[in-house]
């Protein structure tokens, strides 16, 4: 009954994140249009990271805990399956062409801080140097966001009288939707504690795989609404983002909230962090080489993603 019970609550902590984060976007690019905040920087950065909130809050929820494992599982976890899983899903149902010179910087970015990442906690933990070398990652991505965004703006833009009731109920729903996303956070780092206690398996694993696939929900309902929509760039250009964001942010602030610089597991650094590149390689070097994704390399990516689960569990 205990599991039952963790189990229903997980779910519930799923649904309140994946909600509240679709919730937490629509009204954040609302008030920010409503306050004349132009619509490139929107995009490149108010979306960008709201669509990451989730791995967000429950990283940081789990290292101030002390649940370090579970913290760096589901940041990296979430990178592995959003190309191997979610990345690959759209390789094999869509062709996906890539300019060279629109997705390279992202692409080289993303290796850059998987490679990062690998390499700065071959000590056993995550020091603040390399937690500042991430972040540096980032700052470079968001950077090129705007500096994209900014050149494909219209050189007009309408400016809309501000409706005070629209205003005040996104304002609302902004922080309702906040508020689901810390519970639904709450919600998943507590009972999925719990569930591996009761399976008697480490918090690892759980973060690895329920944990991690459950926050990158919103990346998943993105890519299968691109599917159906035949927008090949929408799915790949949101995962790449997602991934950058959840390796080159979220560990540095998870570590912050930890108070210390964050410990990494022996398994960690012997299979997930060399997964991680190793999986972003794959994903990210055909694109820049041959510039389109095919059918052949998403099913190479889902048999790395299975093989990798296999050796997880």
């Amino acid at each position: 009954m205990d599991m039952f019970i963790c189990l229903l609550l997980f779910a519930v902590g799923i649904a309140l994140v994946v909600k509240g984060g679709d919730a937490f976007v629509d009204a954040a690019s609302w008030i920010a249009k409503a306050m004349d905040i132009p619509t490139f920087v929107i995009g490149a950065t108010i979306v960008s990271l709201a669509t990451t909130m989730p791995e967000m809050i429950v990283s940081v929820m789990a290292a101030a805990d002390g649940k370090v494992d579970m913290a760096i599982g589901n940041a990296v976890g979430s990178v592995i399956a959003n190309t191997g899983l979610i990345m690959a899903v759209a390789m094999v149902a869509m062709s996906i062409p890539c300019s060279r010179k629109k997705y390279l910087p992202q692409c080289l970015l993303l290796i850059a801080a998987s490679a990062v990442l690998l390499v700065g906690c071959q000590g056993g933990r995550l020091s603040i140097g390399w937690s500042l070398a991430l972040i540096v990652i980032f700052l470079l991505f968001m950077g090129e966001n705007l500096r994209r965004a900014k050149s494909e703006m219209k050189s007009a833009q309408d400016h809309q009288s501000v409706d005070r009731k629209a205003l005040a109920g996104n304002i609302a729903k902004f922080l309702i939707a906040a508020a689901a996303i810390v519970l639904g956070s709450r919600f998943m780092v507590d009972n999925g504690s719990r569930i591996a206690y009761l399976l008697g398996v480490p918090e690892r694993i759980v973060a690895l795989t329920l944990v991690a696939i459950g926050t990158s929900l919103p990346e998943l309902v993105t890519t299968v609404t691109a599917i159906v929509k035949k927008e090949s760039a929408l799915s790949i250009g949101n995962i790449i983002g997602a991934n950058i964001i959840d390796l080159s942010l979220i560990l540095p602030i998870s570590s912050l909230a930890a108070g210390e610089p964050l410990p990494v597991s022996a398994q960690s650094l012997a299979m997930d962090l060399p997964v991680c590149l190793l999986i972003s390689l794959l994903a990210m070097l055909p694109l820049i080489f041959r510039q389109r994704a095919c059918r052949l390399q998403g099913i190479a990516l889902l048999a790395a993603y299975g093989v990798y689960l296999f050796m997880v569990l």
